[in-house]
């Protein structure tokens, strides 16, 4: 792997996100070599896994280690979601401030998946201070567009003037506000992200195609599985996929995506082969440690309810809703 080595990550979630999370963390140290990932455990249960079957390189802290008297001050007018909205950038922020030999930082989702090295897209990023990668989103979808043009889902930061300036400012503003509405030009963590290309002159916005193919964007870019095992995103490799709203089944099976994001065009079979088979094996690596484990993993019916919300609830109804169906 070439330019990985030695890089630093971070995320978070809890067991509810734990299956993901956990073949996330080992797609990523398989395609950056030598890299390390700071892990914020949101429960005990996630940090025990991690530590048992986790792979080489994750570090794990707890809740209790990271949250300070700004997060709990806050962390009462938020919900779950919205609170861990508020901890990325926060965990980001304590992650660079406790580790001073970390030059340059990664924040990426739980739900990502990685297929190949992610040497090309740290080139491309180079000397940058900020880095984001845009929602991409496509043509049926731009309406979206009002909850951010940029995802977190992988954010760089280095550490220099501005990539300090960066990310403590996003810690401030998620700390003064982290709500899962649109209301004054914010939208959870992630509008903030918006004006970054403007206030800083070396935020660097991701141009390589194979990074942040997701749901909303697919439909945009020929995705194929090359003769050689790789996946190619219009002829470029695929870096990573956000597996955004995939559910996993109790009864053993997947649902992918929601209808509204494919629009009629059914979603690329090879990405989602592969990353159930890591799901399914991650299931098993759990569950050696947790007997019977099924965080996170969803009836049928409950799902069907919910992609019926997604598709055809006004917004405004859309939370109560979802309280109801997801129980």
């Amino acid at each position: 792997m070439t330019g990985a080595g030695g890089e630093h990550y971070c995320t978070l979630f809890d067991s509810s996100d734990l299956i993901k999370g956990l073949a996330m963390l080992q797609s990523l140290v398989r395609h950056a070599s030598g890299c390390t990932v700071h892990v914020l455990c949101l429960d005990g249960t996630t940090r025990a896994v991690l530590e048992a079957v986790g792979p080489r390189g994750v570090r794990c802290q707890s809740l209790e280690e990271v949250e300070d008297d700004e997060l709990r001050a806050v962390r009462g007018s938020r919900s779950w979601t919205e609170y861990c909205w508020t901890l990325a950038s926060a965990y980001t922020w304590h992650v660079m401030v406790r580790h001073p030999d970390v030059g340059r930082l990664t924040y990426v989702d739980a739900d990502l998946w990685f297929f190949s090295d992610v040497g090309p897209l740290l080139a491309e990023i180079g000397s940058a201070s900020v880095a984001v990668t845009e929602h991409r989103y496509a043509p049926h979808l731009r309406s979206l567009e009002a909850n951010g043009r940029f995802c977190v889902q992988w954010v760089t930061f280095r550490r220099d003037k501005e990539g300090l300036a960066c990310l403590g400012r996003w810690r401030r503003q998620c700390l003064e506000w982290c709500h899962h509405r649109v209301e004054e030009g914010r939208m959870g963590d992630q509008k903030y992200l918006d004006e970054w290309p403007r206030l800083y002159r070396s935020c660097h916005v991701v141009q390589h195609v194979g990074a942040g193919v997701a749901p909303w964007n697919y439909v945009r870019y020929d995705i194929r599985e090359a003769p050689d095992g790789t996946i190619r995103v219009d002829g470029e490799p695929l870096i990573f996929y956000h597996f955004h709203q995939f559910e996993i089944l109790r009864d053993g099976g997947f649902d992918r995506m929601c209808a509204r994001y494919g629009a009629g065009r059914p979603p690329p079979e090879p990405v989602y082969r592969r990353y159930e088979a890591a799901v399914e094996d991650t299931i098993r690596r759990v569950r050696e440690v947790v007997p019977g484990f099924a965080g996170g993993m969803r009836s049928r019916a409950a799902v069907r309810a919910r992609r019926l919300v997604q598709r055809y609830v006004p917004r405004a109804a859309k939370e109560t809703l979802r309280r109801l169906v997801m129980r």
